[in-house]
């Protein structure tokens, strides 16, 4: 039976997350703000948490009504049969997201339909379901725009970032969906060598090793929230993992990173292995303004998140303007991509962007800027065409 579930995203991959919902095969997917809405049934529930590479979170809708105050959300929350989805042994916990001039404080909300479930339950049994925020059994998502309140149940847990292969991270470590939805709006073909130059815990390295090879991406996760719900068909899901795993291709791409920092380079690898990503990827500790480009003719596609200076003290000016140079100097038949939030260190690069997209990485308002370095000079390789 197919029903509606909603993916969760960030500003900017809505385009993305739409293209792979309709890739792995959802019906009537629309795009909203930070989410595409489709249809799917619960196999397919199982393959997106597996697979989406730039979905947060999947919620599965359940119910939909029109609150104007506390006591119809109340009413609300107790009208829906939580027997359902819970037993009076089970342990759940409600989170709530508000967007209404109605309603203005979202544990308030929580704490209202939680009431809701536990009164429900003590009425019926005369015992009632404990609250657990650590591990519950249940997590249900309760959400009001305007007077429109939606509750749905978090079939993720954690958030989907959370892949799995991450044990060591660095100062500022880059989001892995944040990372994978880089790679993809840079239009790398998955052919092209990629490297990162400046590649920290081997983040961006380990999504594009998985995104080149077709690998799920929450392949090494260690759980969803749906294996504990009531309806959990274990045999259903190895036979969904199975069949995304007999997709996985063999990309004839070369990835490798830089990294100046030694301790940045032993999480790398450490992160790398954890992946079972080490066939794929290569990590060398160097310092990226110090390198040339291998071949100087061959096409690569380079994707970095260089420091902004929100936690990394550097001076900004100076280092932006060596990225610059090291591009123009040694990095011929390159597209080059990175992120930034310091949006007036772009002018130090003395480079013209060929294109700028906005994102934001956490709440840092970030551009995403690709530079292409043509192989000779620019007027040289439009002369050849």
């Amino acid at each position: 039976m197919n029903y509606k579930m909603v993916a969760k995203t960030f500003f900017g991959f809505e385009d993305l997350l739409v293209e792979e919902l309709e890739t792995l095969g959802a019906q009537n997917v629309e795009k909203g703000n930070r989410m595409v809405s489709f249809y799917g049934d619960k196999g397919f529930m199982y393959k997106a948490n597996l697979c989406l590479r730039t979905a947060l979170k999947i919620l599965k809708p359940i119910e939909g009504k029109r609150v104007q105050t506390p006591e119809s959300l109340y009413k609300f929350a107790q009208s829906i049969d939580w027997n359902e989805y819970l037993e009076v042994k089970d342990t759940f916990a409600v989170y709530a997201t508000v967007s209404s001039d109605l309603f203005n404080h979202s544990k308030y909300v929580a704490l209202k339909v939680k009431d809701a479930i536990v009164d429900q339950f003590r009425d019926k049994t005369g015992e009632r379901p404990s609250v657990d925020t650590e591990r519950p059994d249940l997590i249900i998502s309760v959400h009001i725009g305007g007077d429109m309140c939606t509750i749905s149940l978090d079939s993720s847990g954690a958030s989907l970032h959370h892949r799995g292969y991450r044990s060591a991270t660095n100062i500022a470590p880059i989001n892995e969906v944040l990372a994978a939805g880089l790679i993809m709006l840079s239009g790398w073909n998955k052919h092209t060598d990629f490297l990162d130059p400046m590649c920290g815990s081997g983040t961006l390295l380990i999504e594009a090793a998985m995104i080149a090879n077709n690998i799920p991406c929450n392949i090494n996760r260690k759980e969803f929230a749906f294996e504990k719900w009531l309806d959990w068909d274990m045999d259903l899901y190895e036979r969904i993992e199975d069949s995304v795993l007999k997709k996985v291709t063999e990309s004839p791409a070369k990835l490798w990173g830089y990294d100046k920092a030694p301790s940045a380079v032993r999480k790398a690898k450490d992160n790398i292995k954890n992946a079972n990503m080490e066939e794929f990827i290569s990590i060398q500790e160097e310092n990226f303004f110090y390198t040339e480009k291998q071949d100087s003719e061959k096409a690569l596609h380079m994707v970095f998140n260089p420091p902004y200076g929100e936690r990394i003290a550097i001076n900004m000016p100076e280092f932006y303007g060596e990225i610059g140079d090291t591009l123009k100097k040694s990095y011929p038949a390159t597209d080059a991509w990175f992120i930034t939030s310091d949006l007036e260190a772009i002018k130090h690069v003395g480079l013209r962007p060929s294109r700028k997209i906005k994102l934001f990485n956490g709440k840092l308002e970030s551009r995403l800027l690709q530079y292409k370095m043509y192989s000779g000079s620019k007027r040289t390789k439009f002369n050849k065409n």
